[in-house]
């Protein structure tokens, strides 16, 4: 069995942070590039330009793509032949978050009470950490800023079986018609199909790891994606919603077996700040 000091994920998880916040991922890049080919409206021309300005600038000054540096969400695939030692391992990796989001100087957005005093903790801990256990001795971290104004316009909805896949394309569509300019379009949509009401929306949100570039694998729902996004780009609301048809940049659906008096359908809207960074030790 592979020993694994939890310590040592530390720096690893502290480059994720500052490195999802600075370096766009070439797939974003290269829709919005396709994207800008696409669209009708001078404006959204524009914006769409200014949007691909603003990752060279990033990366160029090493300063964040977007002020909202979001979130810590995290993933952990932790392989099953790995015996962690050396402390907490949820404490390594809030001190990965807290060094990262430091060093990098990026904005602390966690409160440590939801509702009636809403403190800032003043270093993005804690982290909202999901672990899954899986084959092997190796670890798999991924961490994924998620800022507060696309994360708004996300929604579960429990739907009957009847409502079938033309009720879920009519829901998903209806939240982004909803959403507006509010979640800073382009956007890329989440979509979380099947198991429970929780599980839909982490589903949804596991959705948006998947790099645009990456058809998904079923056909079946590779075309469902397609007819949905058409129907987003179709809505008029355009990049930073100034109107084109630049409202989206995917539609990635994930889904999970349920049970047979439920069809859960989650919404996790990704503004076009889609960042997310991996490493695997």
């Amino acid at each position: 069995m592979r020993e694994v000091n939890v310590k040592d994920l530390i720096p690893i998880v502290k480059k994720l942070c500052i490195d999802a916040n600075f370096y766009m991922g070439e797939d974003v890049i290269n829709r919005i590039k396709q994207m800008k080919e696409k669209e009708e409206s001078p404006t959204g021309k524009e914006v769409l330009d200014i949007l691909l300005q603003n990752y060279e600038l990033a990366a160029q000054e090493k300063m964040p793509i977007c002020q909202d540096t979001g979130i810590a969400v995290t993933f952990l695939e932790i392989g099953q032949d790995i015996h962690l030692v050396g402390g907490d391992l949820y404490e390594a990796i809030n001190e990965g978050v807290r060094q990262g989001y430091k060093e990098g100087y990026l904005r602390k957005s966690m409160v440590d009470d939801p509702i009636i005093d809403r403190v800032n903790t003043k270093d993005n801990t804690p982290a909202i950490i999901y672990t899954d256990i899986v084959p092997g001795e190796k670890i798999k971290i991924t961490i994924a800023p998620k800022g507060g104004g696309s994360e708004n316009m996300s929604e579960v909805k429990m739907m009957k079986a009847a409502d079938g896949i033309e009720g879920v394309v009519e829901f998903v569509v209806d939240r982004i018609a909803r959403s507006g300019g509010n979640p800073c379009p382009p956007i890329v949509v989440g979509v979380g199909l099947g198991g429970n009401f929780e599980q839909s929306a982490l589903l949804a949100k596991k959705a948006l790891l998947r790099d645009l570039d990456e058809e998904n694998p079923d056909p079946k729902w590779a075309k469902v994606e397609k007819e949905i996004l058409e129907k987003i780009n179709n809505l008029g609301i355009g990049p930073q919603g100034l109107g084109g048809r630049t409202t989206a940049l995917g539609v990635q659906i994930l889904t999970k077996p349920c049970h047979i008096a439920s069809m859960p359908v989650a919404v996790n809207v990704q503004c076009h700040a889609a960042r997310h960074k991996s490493a695997v030790i």
